[in-house]
């Protein structure tokens, strides 16, 4: 009885070599992709005592993982209780080390797997092929190339999803419908994988993956690149539904923006219209005295503000973007800034007032932050042009700038430090522009900033 026994069940040396081999290594591959999804993510406080006592009871749990692959590993369910039984252990660590929501749990664990089943199915996938064309290495040489794919496989998973998907994560709005979908779809290829892997292993000949038919090989070979499709197929459905997501959160967050910018003008214009009735009742006052050949007592510096408001106020033949150039102007006055403006507004009739007054807004107040932060005051100019160019009507804006500027898809991202809800200002120039069939294109080169917004002369409409 005791040989019989000792004969079914392993010794600690065997448990120990089978456990490095096969549990080890899948928990590793787990976590490597759980540390790329997690970036951005809020840590709970003690967060490395909380991963590394996690990561105790991983390896704990392992021990008792390869027991039960030792007795029911070589049946399917059993299989797939072993390794889902491991990935909701794995959720739960990495549930109590994040402060996320459950669907922001379950979408960075979700992909984290998607991705390792992915990288072992492709390198299974290789393997087979060089095993199919006789090649018969030794372990080390296993292991190598084994190591050497996947950190190829990880590296390439880092730069093409990973790091795409921080600022969407960082968002922490998923959807619940999307994630359960995914982790059916994943569900199914593990279930498979794992009656692949089962039933293949009792068609291997002397060596586990190498068959004595080609038919069994190109069945093999098939189900590998199934279990590849289908992993694709989660981690693309994931990453284009949340980008949709994303997108979509970016559009109404723009379209806030422009009703805000709308309800700011219909201040602006109040404000505006008082100004002008200020000046114009002065003007009156003034005149009053002068014919009754007395003395402003105490007008002067009334009659000083009232001329340089006067002044102020720009008149371009389109009484919306003379409301905005006005108090934008009278703003960049107060704060030291130079806008020297050239515009035929006429030519913007086709635009409504909430989208030029955000279109200019936005456009002003981005160049008035950039130059408010140079030292030297001459550079505090704003330089802001709108006229004809063939049959194009082209708004161009100039103004210097200190420091480094990066662009993406076109767009000079915030250097802010919340980069989440900041820098929808030049989105909204592009979003107005393409609106009426326009587009904006924005240069920073040699510490000068330009925009140009090229709009058709009929507004595209």
């Amino acid at each position: 009885m005791t040989a019989v026994a000792s004969a079914a069940f392993p010794g600690f040396g065997e448990l120990l070599g089978t456990y490095w081999n096969i549990i080890y290594e899948f928990l590793f591959e787990l976590y490597v992709f759980y540390a790329m999804f997690s970036a951005g993510l809020t840590r709970r406080k003690l967060f490395a005592v909380r991963v590394a006592v996690g990561l105790a009871a991983m390896i704990v749990a392992g021990f008792g993982a390869i027991a039960l692959y030792h007795l029911i590993g070589g049946t399917i369910w059993g299989r797939v209780f072993i390794y889902f039984s491991l990935f909701v252990l794995s959720v739960v660590h990495f549930r109590l080390c994040f402060g996320e929501s459950i669907w922001v749990t379950l979408f960075c664990c979700d992909m984290a797997y998607a991705a390792q089943n992915l990288v072992y199915k492709l390198f299974l996938t290789l393997w087979c092929l060089l095993l199919g064309a006789g090649f018969r290495p030794h372990e080390w040489q296993y292991k190598l190339i084994y190591y050497a794919f996947f950190a190829a496989a990880a590296a390439a998973v880092y730069f093409i999803i990973a790091r795409r998907m921080r600022r969407y994560t960082a968002r922490r709005s998923h959807n619940a419908r999307t994630i359960v979908i995914s982790l059916v779809i994943l569900a199914v290829t593990v279930i498979l994988c794992s009656a692949e892997d089962v039933l293949f292993g009792q068609l291997a000949v002397g060596q586990e993956n190498v068959f004595g038919s080609p038919v069994i090989y190109g069945l093999r070979q098939a189900g590998n690149l199934f279990s590849v499709a289908c992993c694709v197929i989660v981690l693309a459905y994931l990453t284009g539904v949340l980008e949709k997501s994303d997108l979509k959160s970016e559009l109404q967050y723009v379209n806030y923006n422009i009703a805000q910018m709308k309800q700011q003008y219909e201040i602006s214009r109040d404000t505006i219209e008082q100004i002008n009735v200020k000046c114009h009742d002065m003007r009156h006052r003034v005149r009053a005295v002068i014919e009754s050949g007395g003395r402003a007592e105490g007008m002067e510096k009334e009659l000083d503000e009232a001329i340089r408001i006067y002044d102020a106020n720009i008149r371009t033949g389109n009484r919306t973007l003379d409301v905005i150039l006005t108090e934008k102007s009278l703003l960049c006055e107060k704060r030291g800034i130079t806008l020297s403006c050239m515009a035929d507004g006429e030519r913007l009739a086709f635009m409504r007032e909430d989208d030029l007054y955000c279109l200019f807004g936005n456009i002003i107040d981005n160049a008035a932050e950039a130059v408010a932060a140079i030292g030297n005051e001459e550079k505090r100019v704003i330089n802001l042009t709108c006229g004809a160019r063939g049959e194009m009507t082209v708004i161009e804006e100039e103004n210097y700038y200190e420091g480094e500027l990066t662009f993406e898809d076109g767009l000079p991202q915030t250097t802010k430090s919340d980069r989440i809800y900041h820098g929808y200002g030049v989105r909204s120039i592009r979003l107005i522009a393409r609106r009426y069939g326009g587009d904006a294109v924005i240069r920073a080169d040699g510490g000068i900033f330009r925009i140009s917004v090229l709009l058709p002369s009929a507004g595209g409409m």
